[in-house]
């Protein structure tokens, strides 16, 4: 048998690993505390359902991460409270988030999550964490693809300029 070959539970956790899962938990919590508030921006009730998805996902999420870095000894990084509940009514129209505003930000996050995770898995040498992540990223390309259905459902697309026109062949 190799190096680091036995259980993958019972193997230290490198530098990386641990950079990577605290680093995960701490972004996370930012993120359902932004998309609590976001949620009470949002007026589209489609909309509304995604973000709770999301919200739901990253607490998934969360809940996997903090046994892991506890089961490994290390500290959890701080969260912040849950947002007071506010009525759409009650925000300023020039102070509220629109729900195209809501979903671009979502949709950046969920991309910006695949890369994360895809990084995670590369550097992971622990099986386990290696497919805890693929879970994570799986999860997130259903959300994406939620998001972005969501996105041209409602018009809120804005596409980058399309290329249609093709050199004619000779």
């Amino acid at each position: 048998m190799g190096i680091l070959s036995g259980n993958p539970k019972d193997e230290p956790m490198h530098y990386g690993e641990v950079f990577a899962t605290w680093t995960n938990l701490f972004t996370n919590n930012g993120l359902i505390t932004a998309y609590q508030t976001f949620l009470q921006h949002a007026g589209d009730g489609d909309l509304k359902k995604l973000i709770e998805e999301a919200i739901e996902c990253i607490q998934n999420e969360n809940q996997q991460l903090e046994e892991l870095l506890k089961a490994n000894g290390l500290g959890l990084p701080p969260a912040s409270p849950d947002r007071p509940v506010a009525k759409l009514e009650d925000i300023p129209v020039g102070a509220r988030f629109t729900d195209p505003e809501i979903n671009t930000a979502l949709s950046m996050d969920i991309a910006t999550g695949l890369v994360a995770c895809s990084q995670a898995i590369g550097q992971c040498i622990r099986e386990d964490i290696a497919m805890m992540y693929g879970q994570f990223h799986a999860a997130k390309v259903q959300l994406g693809a939620k998001f972005l259905r969501l996105n041209k459902n409602k018009g809120w697309l804005v596409p980058p300029p399309l290329h249609v026109h093709r050199p004619e062949q000779e």
